[in-house]
Formats: C-alpha cells, structure tokens, sequence
C-alpha cells in the first residue's frame, strides 16, 4: 500500500479520498475547510493543516481542485507543491480545466522531476462514492501506467486518452454532450406536458426509441421514470447547474483556441448561465427544465 496526500476534499474529492482509504493507502488529506479536514480524520486520514504537509513523504498526491488557477497556485512556485514534494512523486489531478492549463503543469512538473496526469472524472457524487468514477487521463505511458492502479480504487473506467491535457479534452467534450443532451431531454418532457402526454408514456416510448440518451434514461430530468434521478429529491445536485456551466464554458473557450464550430454547445453555455443567473446554479443542471417551462 502506498502513501497519499488528498488536496481538495468537497462533494467529489472527500468520497474518492475514503475510497483510497478503504483499499488501505495511508491518507493525508488538506483543505481550506476545518469541517472537511475533521471529516477526513474521522474517515483515518491524517488531516494537514497546510497543503504542503500533506505532499511531503508521500508517493502520490491527487487533487480535486474547483478551477485551473487554484491548481496552480497550489502546484506552482517557489512554495507550490512541485518544489516541495519528493522528488519523483506522482501527481494525479482530477480537477476539471482547460487544457492549455493541464499541459503546462504537466511540464512544470517534468521540469521539477515528478511524474503528473490530469485526470479529470465523470460519474457525479454518486459515482465518487460507489467508486465508479469515470477516469479521462492524459498524460505519458509511464504516467499512467502509475497512476492506474490509484484511479481503479476510484473508478470503474479508466481511459488513457492520450499525452498531457487529452483527459481534460475528453472531459470538456464530453460534458459539452452532456450539458446539449439534457437541455434537448428537458425540450421534450416539457413539450409533452404542454401536448397532455404523460412523462411516464414518454419516457416508455423515447427510452427504447431513437431518441434514446443517457439524459432521459439514466438521469431523467421529470420526476418518477427513473427514482435515482435528482428529479425525484428535489433537484438537489448530484452536478450542479453551476459546474455544468463551468465545463461548458471551458468547452467555448478551447473551441475558440481550436477554430473548432460549437453553436449548440455555445447555444447550452448560455442557456445555464440564464438558469445560474436566475439563483439556480446549485440547483442539479437536469432542473434546468424549470426555466425551459418558464418557471425561473
């Protein structure tokens, strides 16, 4: 078993940390939060105080971070955890950011001597806690083939995407699907209730027909068809409406690097910046379907 220092420990980050825990790696576990580093200790981590305690004298440091400059500002610099953790430490990052971020840490942490992948997941809270995580990984073969054995404590699927920054390529492409998928989901639910079809009928006939997706089977966006979705609790947040926007607006900008044409994904940016603008970015993106009925 090895040694892990945890950066990061919200919604997702604090179920993967438990689930290293349970395989029986010894965890040292940061975050800004007081309650969330008790938390950790509870769950037979060593809580830090500081991030760079919880990299020193350990094999591996995973992070869970909100956005590309907080894994920077954590990574980088004279007191960032490059230059302070053993040399040849492995970093796995799991935040989701942009790729030209993800690729230069990756050379900066080259440069220091340590190996990294950016590893962002798919698969929401539930998945972090069942430790069926989705893991989109860029990053060299020697890289991954470390990192490996980590990610299957988390995760069901891992997949080498290719060299530094593919993972978070993946991660954004995916999700900019996703995020089109659910609004056009919603479109349909709330045009069949307008029509006086049921939701239940709806989703019987869509479900085993062409319109079939993820968003309506695994994750429909009315209450009943499937009792696991966050429809059924309210809309409270497996993926925030918030994070969704995040991704989506991650998928814009590296579109516009890329001279890549995304005008539904562009379209679903600005369809849940409305919905965060309007108080509702907590709320899970599948009650997105609230504003599509008119109801803010």
């Amino acid at each position: 078993m090895a040694s892990v220092g945890f950066i990061g420990l919200g919604n997702m980050g604090a179920p993967m940390m438990r689930n290293l825990i349970k395989a029986g790696h010894k965890v040292k576990a940061f975050d800004l939060s007081e309650t969330a580093r008790k938390s950790a200790a509870d769950a037979g981590a060593s809580p830090c105080a500081h991030a760079a305690d919880a990299a020193k004298g350990v094999e591996v440091v995973v992070s869970m971070l909100p956005a590309g400059q907080h894994v920077k500002s954590v990574m980088l610099g004279e007191s960032g955890l490059y230059a302070l953790a053993d040399k040849n430490t492995l970093f796995i990052d799991s935040s989701t950011i942009d790729v030209a971020t993800a690729r230069l840490l990756s050379d900066e942490a080259a440069k220091a001597g340590h190996a990294m992948v950016d590893a962002p997941v798919s698969g929401g809270v539930g998945g972090a806690e069942a430790g069926t995580l989705t893991f989109m990984v860029g990053g060299p073969d020697t890289a991954f083939a470390r990192a490996n054995p980590f990610l299957e404590v988390m995760g069901k699927t891992i997949v080498h995407a290719g060299g530094p920054g593919n993972g978070q390529a993946a991660k954004i492409c995916n999700n900019m699907l996703l995020g089109i998928s659910m609004i056009g989901t919603c479109e349909a639910f709330a045009l069949a209730e307008k029509l006086g079809l049921d939701a239940q009928k709806l989703f019987d006939i869509s479900s085993k027909s062409s319109g079939q997706n993820w968003s309506m089977t695994s994750y429909c966006p009315v209450p009943g068809p499937v009792p696991a979705s966050p429809a059924n609790r309210d809309y409270q947040p497996g993926f925030a409406a918030a994070m969704m926007l995040k991704d989506l607006k991650l998928a814009v900008e590296a579109a516009q690097v890329a001279g890549a044409t995304i005008p539904l994904g562009a379209e679903a940016a600005q369809l849940y910046a409305m919905m965060a603008g309007a108080g509702q970015g907590g709320l899970d993106f599948s009650g997105i379907i609230h504003m599509l009925r008119g109801k803010a």
